[in-house]
């Protein structure tokens, strides 16, 4: 899911990009569109579906096909995610969002999202009706939190949910089978804690603009306690959990995992959160070598 938001600024907002003839040029209208669409989570989302199907001995053709659809889906919800706070952004003064600074029109974003959302249709249909409608399930979900979800305390569901069930989506869609139960519990804490995680450096702004989520209620320190616990028990499961022994391979995993989240910690800003997609890449991975 990208329903992340990117690290506030309190410096004051700029003007619009302008190319020489007073209008945007193609090239920045395209750089800011993709900043809006949020593509660090977008792009990790993507490669760890694709890691998964490989995981599984997917075609190159089906990997490309799951890909495809995790990435439509992902960029509808990040689009959407900006233009729907668009007002609040301006409200704090958010420099890093292109449509607060003008560097891409809301009419043009909103245009993006149709797209995305035509092809997130075509391609999730593509996969098969059983991973076709519940991947369409989960990008509903993910504009469910953007529409209202995250001012609740229930803002943690959405991440929980797309997380849990991605390894569902992929499986059904390569294999056509369903996957273990402690697949959808590892993805659903790493999912929990990413939201966790996320939420933490905009406290302050959300606060000021009426959003009242878990990691609100939290505070930033319990929240990256909880978030710390989750991803490391939900590592744990994909580590432990499979049958045969665990390997030189596996206890690597739980360290890197360690290292991976303690300096998550101790670094500022959006530290935390690139050090769990970090650690749902390894998992993924430890994943693909474990089958």
């Amino acid at each position: 899911m990208a329903c992340a938001r990117s690290a506030a600024a309190s410096h004051p907002i700029t003007a619009p990009v302008l190319h020489s003839g007073g209008v945007s040029a193609p090239t920045d209208t395209a750089q800011a569109l993709l900043r809006a669409c949020h593509p660090g989570p977008a792009f990790a989302v993507t490669v760890l579906t694709v890691l998964l199907a490989a995981s599984w001995d997917a075609s190159l053709g089906a990997a490309l096909l799951v890909g495809a659809a995790a990435l439509t889906g992902q960029l509808s919800v990040g689009w959407s995610n900006d233009l729907i706070d668009r007002h609040r952004d301006r409200v704090v003064g958010r420099r890093d969002k292109p449509l607060v600074t003008g560097a891409v029109r809301a009419s043009t974003v909103r245009r993006a999202v149709v797209v995305a959302l035509a092809l997130t249709t075509v391609t999730s249909l593509a996969l098969g009706p059983a991973p076709g409608y519940l991947h369409l399930g989960l990008v509903a979900t993910g504009w469910a939190y953007n529409l209202g979800v995250k001012r609740t305390l229930l803002s943690w569901l959405p991440y929980a949910v797309c997380f849990g069930c991605l390894p569902l989506v992929v499986s059904l869609a390569v294999r056509g089978e369903g996957v273990p139960v402690w697949m959808p519990v590892a993805g659903a804490m790493l999912g929990t804690g990413a939201h966790l995680v996320n939420a933490v450096p905009d406290l302050a702004d959300d606060r000021e603009t009426g959003v009242r989520g878990l990691p609100h209620l939290l505070g930033a320190r319990w929240s990256i306690d909880l978030a710390t616990i989750l991803l490391l028990a939900g590592s744990a499961v994909v580590v432990l959990v499979p049958a045969g022994p665990v390997g030189a391979e596996g206890f690597a995993t739980l360290l890197l995992v360690a290292v991976l989240v303690l300096v998550g910690r101790a670094v500022p800003g959006r530290g935390a959160f690139h050090a769990t997609i970090a650690v749902a890449l390894v998992d993924v991975v430890a994943l693909l070598l474990r089958t």
